[in-house]
């Protein structure tokens, strides 16, 4: 597996490059309480558990979980942030001292620290009691504590990275610790930071920052776009009359402690009204969307796709249909639209999308983890990581950090070995057995990796294949090849086929840099490897477009893509056989065939009646695939 241990060397180095870079973290600082209870009866007064508390324990929230993770990654964190003089406030001071945290936060006598206070059983969430939550914004002398500890902190990093610009990353989520003259420091202060993060509940409010990255949640990205087309006035009602799509409304009470939902429904007085939950909750049409020919319109009132116009597209592709927008309404080089359990989409200033995946897990296990993601993908941009590596050491952060319940917090450590050897500490193999292919793509997934598929016979190994199966690779991080067997080789290209046994065609493509996985399928169709990969990119070789695949609609099901690379002209297993043909037995030899001879010799190719052979890559499936038999190009 040459392709993938090189993978995970060079990002080990991205995560030792970023050893003690000095990150000034500002913002929402809050607790995070858990409780863990018994129940084994219920009470007389009311179908409720009877709860024994049997474990308390507390955790940075916020802000300060951002602080605490860029710590725990091997950064140098610096935290800012309005806390209360109370014992909320103490206990997050002792969980700042314990990560390593630079405890920079100015004391606020009379605001409270806000609480998020969890209640479990059986590590199931029954309650969640939120308090502390400041009434009133903080008064001119807390401002101006606020701007001074600002304009040291930032000095004092500097002098600690021997006068290099340090990061500034701001977590606003809208509890009071940052407003409008703080707002207003920070973006005249752009300058003397060299990478900015902004993860902040209305985006629209931080216009002018220009943010290096900004990692919005989908609900938060649509609320940008609404509030872009209202021209960023005061967000207006929401239209309860005269639509008769689906309407993405951010709910007017959403609590503001972070990323939070869309409710997503048929609009309100609409046709075919769907019933709409608790407010701040997704409704049951969340999952699936439909989309407009451009994408989805964006009205004053929120975001309207046409229920009736196309088929049902997730929001992984609208937030990736609008990556644009976003970056021109926050002025940022990138745009992280994180999608919670369906991973995140990213673009860039190349425009080219890069899609994350993570691993769905409980609620109450992804507390804190878009802290880590931020956490992981600022420190990877300051040590000038390229995006897609960014992109994936943050997934992977996050992705670690979901194991149990609590706050999410990553571990240098932690993410080292996840781009390590497996948990065993033996790395996989190049050559799996079918058995075995479920468990190491899982590995795979857990270590926030993408995983790319292809099939084909690859019988003569030649410059055209080797030049699909780098493209292949350069879409993903992980390039699985599943090869046909013999058999399956001779009843889709006939008796003279495969010229090579099985046991040559994978020895050859194991050796490649650029393929990480080989297995051997005895079907015609690779779907059963398929449905057990589920390749977040499918590829095959043809001049077709991708809708012509019979396997694309199995891989989207699945949540993959489907890509079809252009044959490389005159590279071809048949011509290779044709011209070894005319080498040694003469022109007369590649037009007949005058004995049935074993299957590993080779014989004369098909006659002119016969269908053209398909390149080894593009189809070796039983299905047909008109566009590629009529396109001439050699076999």
């Amino acid at each position: 597996m040459a392709g993938a241990a090189a993978e995970q060397r060079r990002l080990a180095t991205v995560v030792e490059s970023w050893r003690e870079r000095p990150v000034l973290v500002v913002g929402d600082a809050m607790l995070d309480e858990w409780r863990f209870a018994e129940s084994e009866r219920l009470c007389r007064e009311a179908p409720a558990p009877i709860l024994t508390l049997r474990r308390r324990i507390t955790a940075a929230g916020g802000a300060a979980n951002t602080a605490v993770n860029v710590a725990t990654l091997g950064g140098r964190a610096l935290l800012v942030a309005p806390v209360g003089a109370d014992v909320a406030g103490d206990e997050l001071h002792d969980c700042l001292d314990r990560a390593g945290v630079w405890d920079r936060t100015v004391g606020e006598p009379h605001r409270p620290t806000p609480v998020k206070r969890r209640m479990l059983a059986g590590n199931q969430i029954l309650l969640r009691e939120d308090s502390g939550d400041p009434d009133e914004p903080l008064d001119d002398d807390g401002v101006a504590r606020l701007l001074t500890a600002l304009g040291c902190a930032t000095e004092e990093l500097r002098a600690a990275a021997g006068g290099a610009a340090p990061t500034l990353v701001v977590c606003d989520y809208g509890l009071g610790a940052l407003p409008t003259p703080v707002r207003a420091w920070l973006v005249a202060h752009r300058h003397r930071y060299a990478t900015v993060a902004l993860d902040a509940h209305d985006l629209a409010d931080w216009r002018g920052l220009n943010p290096t990255v900004v990692t919005p949640s989908f609900a938060e990205a649509t609320r940008l776009l609404a509030r872009a087309a209202a021209g960023f006035g005061t967000p207006p009602a929401p239209t309860r009359t005269g639509s008769t799509g689906l309407h993405l409304d951010h709910p007017p009470n959403d609590p503001a402690d972070g990323p939070s939902e869309l409710v997503v429904g048929t609009a309100p007085g609409g046709v075919g009204q769907a019933p709409v939950g608790p407010t701040g909750e997704p409704t049951p049409g969340e999952g699936r969307v439909a989309m407009t020919g451009d994408g989805l319109s964006v009205t004053g009132a929120g975001v309207t796709v046409n229920a009736t116009v196309g088929e049902g597209v997730d929001r992984a592709e609208l937030a990736q249909a609008r990556l644009a927008e976003l970056r021109a309404h926050t002025g940022a080089d990138v745009v992280a639209v994180t999608l919670d359990t369906e991973g995140a989409i990213v673009g860039g200033a190349d425009g080219a999308p890069r899609r994350s995946h993570s691993t769905p897990v409980p609620a109450s296990h992804a507390v804190g983890a878009g802290d880590a993601y931020l956490a992981a993908m600022t420190l990877a941009l300051a040590a000038e990581a390229s995006l897609p590596t960014a992109a994936q050491l943050a997934q992977l952060a996050a992705t670690i950090t979901v194991s149990d319940t609590g706050t999410c917090v990553c571990r240098r450590e932690d993410l080292l070995d996840a781009l390590g050897d497996t948990p065993d500490g033996t790395a996989h193999p190049t050559l799996v057995g079918t058995g075995e292919l479920d468990a190491i793509v899982a590995d795979h997934r857990r270590a926030g990796r993408s995983v790319v598929f292809t099939n084909g016979c690859f019988d003569v190994l030649h410059p055209g294949h080797v030049r699909y199966l780098e493209q292949a690779r350069a879409l993903g991080d992980l390039l699985v090849v599943a090869v046909n067997s013999d058999s399956s080789v001779r009843r889709l290209k006939g008796p003279d086929r495969p010229v090579n046994p099985v046991e040559d065609r994978i020895t050859l493509l194991a050796a490649l840099s650029c393929v990480d996985h080989v297995v051997v399928f005895e079907d015609d169709s690779p779907v059963d490897l398929i449905e057990a990969v589920r390749p977040d990119v499918y590829v095959k070789g043809g001049d077709y477009p991708p809708e012509m695949v019979p396997e694309a609609p199995l891989v989207r099901r699945l949540g993959g893509q489907v890509r079809t690379l252009g044959y490389v002209p005159d590279r071809s297993t048949s011509a290779i056989i044709d011209r070894i043909r005319a080498q040694t037995t003469g022109p007369a030899a590649t037009r007949t065939t005058t004995t049935a001879a074993p299957a590993d010799r080779v014989e004369a190719t098909r006659g002119a009646a016969d269908p053209p052979a398909a390149p080894d890559p593009g189809t070796t499936t039983a299905h047909p695939t008109p566009t590629a038999q009529s396109s001439g190009r050699p076999r």
